[in-house]
């Protein structure tokens, strides 16, 4: 079992930056693919980024690209999610996922993770 745990939401004007955390202690993450994914409220679950285990390789969605940064520490066991340029609509409750060997091919499906955090809180104030 990995439990993942993910830090570093907030509240934050329009505009500004907040980088999220995932991260666990318990196992090594070096072997799983990383997704990021948001609720807004009201709104399905929606992939934002990926990054598979090596973290040579990403994926966004659309409205996410130039604004949105991946990347992963293996050595730490943790991996960042860089986010700038917010927008009011990019509040939402955030989660990372591990996916054992993930490819991306499918990264924004969520039946392909096998371990989610417990998701933290971005708010975007006009």
């Amino acid at each position: 079992q990995v439990r993942l745990v993910n830090s570093g939401g907030g509240l934050v004007q329009a505009g500004g930056p907040l980088r999220l955390s995932c991260e666990t202690s318990q196992y090594t993450l070096a072997y799983y693919a990383l997704g990021c994914f948001r609720q807004a409220p009201g709104k399905a679950v929606e992939g934002v980024a990926w990054i598979n285990s090596d973290g040579d390789s990403t994926n966004y969605i659309d409205s996410v690209k130039g604004r949105f940064t991946v990347s992963r520490d293996n050595a730490k066991n943790t991996a960042d999610l860089l986010m700038n340029s917010l927008k009011p609509e990019d509040t939402a409750v955030y989660y990372c996922a591990a996916d054992l060997f993930g490819e991306g091919t499918k990264w924004h499906v969520l039946d392909e993770y096998d371990y989610w955090g417990q998701g933290t809180q971005v708010t975007v104030s006009t």
